[in-house]
């Protein structure tokens, strides 16, 4: 269910770009809390994620921390 990367797909092969076999597109949300413990920053993105960015149906997500810049 990603038309973008199907859309992808398709160009790269009128393109003359063979071979790709799979294409996805991502989408990143970089949520930095402050002054908060790791634990309870966990929690808050995943009810962000639960409650506001995703959609299980068709989303897989992936939370984990950055480390600091």
């Amino acid at each position: 269910m990603d038309a973008e990367a199907e859309s992808v797909e398709k160009s790269l092969a009128l393109l003359g770009i063979p071979s790709v076999r799979h294409v996805t597109t991502a989408r990143i949300y970089d949520l930095e809390f402050a002054n908060v413990p790791e634990a309870e920053a966990r929690r808050l993105a995943d009810e962000a994620v639960d409650r506001l960015l995703a959609n299980p149906v068709i989303h897989r997500v992936t939370v984990r921390p950055i480390p600091p810049r």
